[in-house]
């Protein structure tokens, strides 16, 4: 049957993207997909998961044939375009491509250190990006597949490489890192640049790969003509915003000034505390606010997203849409927003671009 795009649909498309990035695009952007717009006659089975992201049972090949069987139920609407979220490796995965262990028995991977760091001393931990790790080769293999399966179509996503200290945490430990904050800061700061080197070693691996799609996303479905990614640092939920200042925002600058467009995850309460340094980020284009399990929903934060948008950055609402709705109505603004629809919601969906 096939994927239901073309690439001159993902032209006009990511033009858009790149425009809400720059604060040019006078409407939200509105990222919408329908499932089983166009039902599927074979079972569907997701070959990228948490759960199955170690089994290499199946070709490459197989993989992309998998994956096309599913993108081609869904129609893709408004700002909307098919693309392969490359995250089933885990968050954080360079920890992986570095050395660290990983572990889904809870159905999420996670990492911890390599064998031998806990007795190690911090000055003799170093990083160095393993371009032939399994995984590694299994993404580029893919992305090869994929390339040569839909010619652009579809775009296939940079994994999720994680934030810098979250990687840092994952090769030595949260608590020992939080010490060494203190105790060994010339020794953190050391671990910092050569995770920074690392990150952007492997971004540039797959980059290398991915150049003949003309176009960059990543697990936030946003896409760009550029390089880009969504920046993050899960770890500072637990450090003051004196120590974010200083062994954070830094390498978050650092990104901002080497990478065409960024956005940053703020992610939970413990974060707000961090914002006002995010928004000091000349060049950031915009924040995915996330409130987290459990707290009031979007059109509690109007006054989180006001600041966001008044420092001119974007602004990503999460969630469905009454939460898009309470933002857009709430000011002026020009939010970005990924929903995803059944074939039954078709008529919401479509009411929504008049909305924008």
């Amino acid at each position: 049957m096939g994927v239901h795009f073309d690439k001159s649909r993902m032209e006009r498309v990511r033009a858009a993207h790149d425009s809400w990035f720059e604060g040019k695009l006078n409407r939200p952007l509105l990222s919408i997909t329908l499932y089983d717009a166009y039902p599927s006659d074979k079972p569907l089975e997701n070959p990228l998961t948490m759960e199955n992201y170690d089994d290499f049972s199946r070709s490459p090949e197989e993989v992309i044939e998998l994956l096309d069987r599913q993108l081609s139920t869904c129609e893709f609407i408004g700002d909307g375009f098919p693309f392969v979220d490359l995250s089933a490796f885990g968050p954080g995965v360079l920890a992986a491509f570095c050395g660290g262990k990983a572990d889904n028995s809870t159905g999420t991977v996670w990492f911890s250190p390599p064998d031998g760091n806990d007795e190690k001393p911090l000055s003799e931990i170093h990083a160095e990006y393993n371009p032939t790790h399994p995984w590694a080769e299994r993404i580029k293999a893919i992305y090869k597949a994929g390339l040569d399966r839909w010619n652009g179509c579809v775009m296939l996503g940079i994994p999720d490489l994680g934030g810098i200290l979250d990687v840092a945490s994952s090769l030595i430990g949260s608590e020992r890192l939080l010490y060494a904050l203190i105790d060994e800061p010339d020794e953190v700061f050391r671990l910092i640049s050569e995770l920074e080197q690392v990150w952007y070693a492997a971004y540039n691996d797959f980059a290398a790969v991915l150049a003949p799609q003309n176009g960059y996303t990543n697990w936030s479905g946003l896409l760009s003509s550029v390089p880009s990614y969504i920046l993050q640092c899960d770890f500072s939920y637990m450090i003051s915003p004196q120590m974010f200042s200083e062994f954070v925002l830094p390498t978050l600058r650092r990104d901002t000034e080497k990478l065409g467009y960024t956005i940053y995850h703020l992610d939970g309460v413990g974060q707000l505390p961090h914002l006002d340094a995010i928004l000091s980020l000349e060049k950031l284009n915009a924040v995915q606010w996330v409130y987290g399990a459990g707290k009031p929903t979007a059109g509690h934060w109007i006054d989180i997203y006001r600041r966001i948008t008044e420092s001119g950055r974007g602004i990503m609402v999460i969630d469905g849409v009454p939460e898009f709705l309470s933002v857009l109505n709430a000011f002026r603004c020009t939010p970005y927003s990924r929903l995803r629809f059944s074939a039954k919601d078709r008529e919401t969906a479509e009411k929504l671009l008049t909305a924008r």
